[in-house]
């Protein structure tokens, strides 16, 4: 059972899969809003411990207080993704409060709506520097704490698959971001850390709305996106999914359109 309104997701607590992420320390970027905040809680639920990481430290700690209502232990704290030394010291701060880092999933993404002759040097640099490196730093700098059966999660997008006008920056990132996530995977596998690229198509977020919002409403619930993060971090020990591809049953990928 799952209800969305606005900012304010709930998630059936009574799942039977509630306990299988118990004790686990998740990091989600950009986890104030959206498809963040509906992944914090869902996996929250499920009995992990949180920690939003956003740029935005206010709206994360009134995300954290929300979550706090529904008994999910959760933390706040500030980060800008491409900031190499706001990354190494997120990643302090969680191991030396929890003691432990399990799953990183790496949701912060920005984009920048705008014809290619429009489109500034700086624009596209912060783009890169959010959608793209900042997923390498996170790894980077978390595989020095991770755990052997840990988990790292990369929010792609169906942007990685197919093109539309006057996002250049962000198709660049997204299907740079979809390669990275096949190299590290290849790379991590032998240490016995899975990997999985979540391929999501248009869902009902403001990251969407903001840009689009004359688009079709029928586009994903962020919660039903969130359950199934879930579940690519709730496989047997022996088994990862390495990419899945959802998208709204309307939405045709090769179509030029979000």
């Amino acid at each position: 059972m799952t209800e969305w309104s606005g900012s304010k997701v709930a998630v059936d607590l009574a799942d039977p899969d509630a306990a299988t992420l118990r004790g686990k320390v998740v990091i989600i970027t950009g986890g104030s809003e959206g498809l963040g905040a509906a992944t914090a809680q869902a996996l929250g639920a499920s009995g992990a411990e949180i920690v939003i990481a956003d740029l935005d430290l206010p709206r994360a700690k009134q995300r954290a207080a929300f979550l706090a209502n529904l008994h999910i232990n959760s933390l706040a704290l500030p980060l800008d993704v491409g900031d190499e030394q706001q990354v190494r010291q997120l990643i302090y701060n969680v191991v030396g409060h929890f003691g432990r880092l399990d799953v990183v999933v790496n949701n912060a993404a920005i984009d920048i709506t705008a014809p290619i002759a429009e489109l500034q040097g700086a624009g596209w640099e912060r783009v890169v520097r959010t959608n793209l490196t900042g997923p390498f730093l996170m790894a980077k700098y978390a595989l020095g704490v991770i755990r052997r059966g840990g988990h790292i999660v990369n929010i792609v997008s169906t942007a990685s698959k197919r093109a539309w006008p006057n996002a250049a920056a962000y198709h660049a990132t997204k299907w740079g971001l979809l390669g990275l996530s096949h190299a590290l995977r290849a790379e991590l596998r032998p240490r016995g850390i899975k990997l999985s690229a979540m391929v999501a198509g248009s869902i009902h977020t403001p990251f969407l709305l903001d840009r689009f919002p004359d688009i079709d409403r029928s586009v994903h619930d962020p919660v039903s996106v969130a359950q199934a993060i879930r579940v690519l971090l709730c496989q047997p020990e022996e088994r990862f999914v390495p990419e899945v591809l959802g998208a709204p049953l309307r939405e045709v990928l090769l179509e030029p359109h979000p």
